[in-house]
């Protein structure tokens, strides 16, 4: 029974990794400011999730004032890591935006630590330094001239908010429902950039909405919110390294949709990252 409840928490794991690669893409195919596209995509994905917590009964109450000011933190990281992200996707291409931000699972093995009594486990160094080592040859090339460069600091950075995101909301989760997490990251960040709406064009919200329905739906509301959940049954870094198939899937996706034709190095980039999936994967069955 426990080997079947860990294949099913696996299965929406990867569920929610692919739903998560798909804002690659997306980001980099919405022609409208960084900025507008975050408040449209938080704003629909508010909406969206507050109608499910109505239905479903989800309780909004937020217990503590220090919880009130851990949203707000988290939301706030949140806001800045999509919009390094996206940024990082807009200056470069999807392959290095997507490879850039899959620095987080290593920022994470470290900090976790020192949020949480968790020892550091040697084994996620080694794993780090594969994802490391398959994000090298995944990048079609790093070329560390104008934008490139950019998009390249642009990632790390939205990595750093992103990992330290994770680890705050891993003692979150045991408390309150994912759903009712994402919804209070969603609005706040919708409440932070309601100002960009006055400086920044909006004008092609009339060509572009069914591309931010997507990205408000398939990303952020099912994929942000299963991922969220999976925190409940592994750890920040299992979770994470599992996570790093995102690239992988972007990367298809984008040759599909995008015609961004991936290498050879590509390839052998995606191998050694499915590898430290597959590596994880079994550790984590055995814990």
């Amino acid at each position: 029974m426990r080997d079947k409840s860990h294949i099913n928490n696996l299965f929406i794991l990867i569920i929610a990794t692919i739903c998560l690669s798909t804002s690659g893409p997306l980001g980099k195919f919405i022609d409208m400011p960084t900025g507008v596209i975050i408040w449209w995509r938080s704003i629909l994905a508010a909406i969206l999730i507050f109608i499910f917590c109505l239905i479903k009964g989800i309780s909004l109450k937020i217990n503590t004032k220090k919880d009130r000011i851990t949203f707000v933190i988290a939301a706030i990281l949140m806001g800045a890591h999509w919009i390094t992200y996206f940024l990082a996707l807009k200056r470069s291409n999807v392959a290095v935006g997507m490879i850039s931000l899959f620095t987080f699972p290593v920022i994470i093995a470290l900090l976790e630590p020192f949020f949480s009594k968790t020892k550091l486990d040697p084994i996620h160094i080694i794993l780090g330094v594969m994802v490391l080592l398959g994000i090298y040859f995944l990048a079609p090339e790093f070329d560390f001239q104008n934008n490139y460069l950019q998009g390249i600091l642009f990632g790390l950075i939205s990595a750093v908010c992103y990992a330290i995101r994770i680890l705050m909301l891993k003692e979150q989760v045991a408390r309150y429902n994912a759903t009712m997490l994402m919804f209070y990251q969603v609005i706040i960040v919708s409440v932070l950039l309601f100002p960009v709406l006055f400086f920044m064009d909006t004008s092609h919200i009339a060509t572009q909405y069914p591309y931010i329905i997507l990205l408000a739906i398939v990303t952020t509301v099912i994929g942000h919110t299963l991922f969220v959940n999976s925190l409940q049954y592994f750890k920040a870094s299992t979770a994470s390294i599992i996570g790093s198939t995102q690239p992988v899937f972007g990367i298809i996706i984008a040759f599909f949709f995008l015609n961004e034709i991936p290498t050879l190095h590509t390839f052998v980039g995606g191998a050694l990252i499915l590898a430290t999936v597959i590596i994880e994967s079994v550790r984590s069955k055995k814990q």
